[in-house]
């Protein structure tokens, strides 16, 4: 009895406009796996506003940490981390700079969240239904703080994108979305989900974690102002999440 060959053997991957026999679009799949071998980025919108986390992925010594950039912001109350291939986040963050700018050059306003998210997955959804392009190979996490109050939203390759409460992509995301779904509050603050994201990179990374590694950032509700962590709030975080780690030992012995 002759075997089904793989779709790949048969073609169905060369061109991102054709569909496998089953309704897949393997191109898509293949970008979607290039975000989960990325570095991991996590967010957390809570009451007090929303916060941004990631590992910068430093693998040789004689980079200058400081120099490596994963948080962009956006506008004064929107920031965004990306997971996948940084040079086509660079771009859509660019666009999404551009659009924020034109926005309230426009109309005087501040532009929604929303309307950023839809403006990346627009031009994402392009990219899976047109000849001779290739899907974007970066998933994008983008905060921010509209009228109705803190805003998290994870965009995909394919052009979709959901609002979350917390969430994750990249490195390490099965087991860091287990533990926010356990330890995440609808009550906590910024700080406590700052601990939380910290302590989820910290479980993921363990020996290989390092300070200089995180990058980080936050919009609070009660300025609307993006504000970029710095080293020492950074290591602060962690002596307090390393403590608490700590002591559930110390009473055992």
């Amino acid at each position: 009895m002759q075997q089904p060959m793989p779709h790949q053997l048969m073609g169905y991957d060369r061109a991102i406009t054709m569909f496998s026999p089953d309704g897949r679009l393997l191109q898509v799949e293949y970008a979607k796996k290039t975000v989960r071998q990325g570095s991991t980025a996590i967010g957390i919108a809570c009451k007090e506003g929303v916060v941004l986390i990631t590992d910068k992925r430093i693998v040789d010594s004689l980079i200058v940490p400081e120099a490596v950039e994963k948080i962009y912001q956006i506008d004064d109350h929107i920031g965004a981390t990306a997971s996948g291939i940084l040079s086509d986040a660079r771009v859509l963050i660019e666009r999404a700079q551009l659009k924020a700018q034109q926005h309230r050059v426009t109309y005087d306003t501040p532009i929604d969240t929303i309307s950023i998210v839809k403006d990346i997955c627009n031009l994402k959804q392009i990219c899976t239904q047109s000849g001779g392009l290739r899907p974007f190979g970066v998933s994008i996490l983008v905060a921010g703080i509209d009228e109705t109050g803190p805003k998290l939203f994870e965009t995909d390759p394919t052009g979709i994108f959901f609002q979350y409460k917390a969430t994750v992509i990249g490195e390490g995301e099965t087991e860091i979305e287990e533990m926010l779904k356990k330890e995440y509050r609808d009550d906590m603050g910024v700080q406590d989900a700052l601990k939380l994201a910290l302590k989820a990179l910290y479980r993921v990374l363990e020996k290989d974690f390092n300070p200089e590694r995180v990058d980080g950032a936050m919009v609070r509700a009660s300025d609307k102002k993006f504000v970029k962590l710095k080293r020492q709030e950074i290591e602060k975080l962690l002596d307090d999440i390393r403590g608490k780690a700590a002591k559930p030992s110390k009473a055992k012995e």
